[in-house]
Parts: C-alpha cells; sequence; structure tokens
C-alpha cells in the first residue's frame, strides 16, 4: 500500500457498530498514522461519520458543532432507560393519538430550546463517560445546553410508530426529543430507529461503507474518495499567498493584514484558509475584531 495523505473521508457507519469502532477500523485497513472522527453516533443508529485522515485531524474541531440531518423512526407508548431500543422499559402506556395531534407536537419543538443530555451518552463526568456511569447504577445528570431544532418533520404516522426527519444543531440529542415528544402526546416514547443522513457539509451520498473503504485499500484507490482538506473548509473565506508569507507561516512568524488581506464578510471575527500558489492548504488563521494580528489555529506541513 501506498503511502497515505491527509484528508477526509465520510464513512457510512453501520447499526452494531461504535463510532471509535469505525475509526479503528478505517485506521488499521489505511494504515493511517492518525485517524479521529468529527462527532459520535450511538451503535444502534447508522449514517454519516466523518472521519479526518493523519494531518486532517487538525480540522476535526472545526466540523464537531455544525448541523446535522437525520431520518428516524419513533415508537409511541414505550419509554426505555437509555431514550431507545437498546435500553429496558420504564413505561408502557396505551397510544390514543391523532395524526394531527402527532404533527401539532412535532412543530411545537421546532427552534431554539434549552435540552438536558440523557444519562446513557459518551459525555464524560469527572473523566468516566455517563454511560458507564448509568451502567454502575450511578446515573450522572448534565446541565441542559442550548440547542436549536431547524426542521423536524413527519414523513408518515403508522401508529405506534412515526416516521421524521430533523434538521439540528451539532450537539442535539434525537433520543431526548423523542422522549419529549412522547410526553407531550402523554403516551412516552423512545427511538427506534436512527440514520445520521449530513454532518455539516458532508453527506450519506459521498459516503462509503467500511467494506467499500476496505475493497479500495487493497487496490490503493481510497484517496480518490478522500475529500482534500482545503475542499472539507471551503465554507471558509480563502486567501491565496505567496511563497514567502507560507515561509513566515511554517515558522510561526506574527501576520498581519499587510501580508494577508482581511476577509470581505458580515462577521466581524472569523476563520481564513490559506492556500499555497497550488491552492493546497497550509494553514488556518483567526481574525478578530479590534486585534490587529491573526491567531493561529492550525498549520499544515
Amino acid at each position: 500500500m501506498q503511502k497515505l495523505t491527509s484528508g477526509i473521508l465520510v464513512v457510512d457507519k453501520p447499526e452494531g457498530m461504535s463510532s471509535a469502532g469505525v475509526v479503528g477500523r478505517i485506521k488499521r485497513g489505511l494504515r493511517a498514522g492518525k485517524v479521529g472522527h468529527c462527532g459520535t453516533l450511538d451503535p444502534f443508529a447508522s449514517g454519516v461519520v466523518v472521519c479526518c485522515i493523519n494531518q486532517a485531524t487538525r480540522l476535526a474541531g472545526f466540523f464537531l458543532h455544525g448541523d446535522k440531518r437525520y431520518e428516524g423512526i419513533l415508537r409511541l407508548g414505550i419509554e426505555t432507560d437509555t431514550q431507545d431500543l437498546t435500553g429496558e422499559t420504564v413505561s408502557e402506556k396505551p397510544v390514543d393519538v391523532t395524526a394531527d395531534a402527532v404533527r401539532s407536537a412535532f412543530a411545537a419543538l421546532e427552534g431554539p430550546m434549552r435540552q438536558h443530555p440523557p444519562v446513557y451518552s459518551a459525555l464524560k463526568h469527572r473523566g468516566v463517560p455517563l454511560y458507564k456511569l448509568a451502567r454502575a447504577g450511578r446515573p450522572v445528570q448534565k446541565p441542559p445546553r442550548e440547542i436549536v431544532i431547524h426542521r423536524l418533520e413527519v414523513q408518515a404516522v403508522d401508529l405506534p410508530d412515526v416516521r421524521f426527519s430533523v434538521s439540528c444543531s451539532g450537539g442535539t440529542y434525537v433520543r431526548t426529543l423523542a422522549v419529549d415528544l412522547g410526553r407531550m402526546l402523554g403516551c412516552g416514547a423512545h427511538l427506534r430507529k436512527l440514520v445520521r443522513t449530513a454532518a455539516g457539509p458532508f453527506s450519506l451520498e459521498q459516503a462509503l461503507t467500511p467494506r467499500e473503504v476496505a475493497a479500495l485499500a487493497a487496490v490503493d484507490a481510497v484517496e480518490d474518495r478522500m475529500i482534500p482538506m482545503n475542499d472539507a473548509v471551503a465554507f471558509m473565506p480563502m486567501r491565496r499567498i505567496a511563497p514567502e508569507t507560507a515561509r513566515k507561516i511554517r515558522h510561526g512568524m506574527p501576520l498581519t493584514e499587510k501580508e494577508i488581506e482581511r476577509p470581505k464578510t458580515d462577521a466581524s471575527s472569523g476563520w481564513i484558509r490559506i492556500v499555497d500558489e497550488n491552492d493546497r492548504l497550509i494553514a488556518i488563521l483567526e481574525h478578530k475584531k479590534g486585534n490587529p494580528r491573526y491567531n493561529y489555529c492550525c498549520v499544515f506541513n
């Protein structure tokens, strides 16, 4: 296998595999020096897991809090301790609701809100994942966080199941939305199925299954499906610089508007992607209002 360069690989995680398991499998299959992912997806769920390969792991922080899109199935009438189909039933009630009532409940949850992360989650308390504490009988409830539900749409009602799609801010727990909807309807609910269809700028249409990645790796063709680092951060303003300025960046020298023109955008502060004459990403800088100097976020070889 030839030496692998750096970039983004969008993986379609199968049900039953953890996000960490996906990363481990990709790393071993590609023999990559570093692989990281941009946001955990529950083992029972499937869909988009964004894998950053080698130097692209430095970009992970720019994608973690991006918007997400999902499709799922809500099962009314039963609540579980994990808020999904993997947990134990904690309450069961008859489902006596109409399709119109379901749609009204969904519409009511659109917009900004505060959401308590579930006690069964990968968040940590004093270095220990919450799900481990919950399984040991010592559940920890984290404080609520601000999230935004951009769109929450009913696709089909086939009681007790409701098929839906949701577009939301990063950090949203769709399992918890399922519980909220069930309680609003008076019968309880849990999440039966979940597919992440997009994470930030990356979609399921771009994704490869782990088996497809392995097949491409066997013939040294993975890079044909990797997204170059510069393309992955195309949402940032770009500045192309001369070799002399590139040398300054690689030596960590101070940079101001004299070397790199400040972006003409509505935002007073933000990131800038810096590329060389061949459009290769060499750095991401941050500009802040009132500060004549740029801050270094990351520099690439």
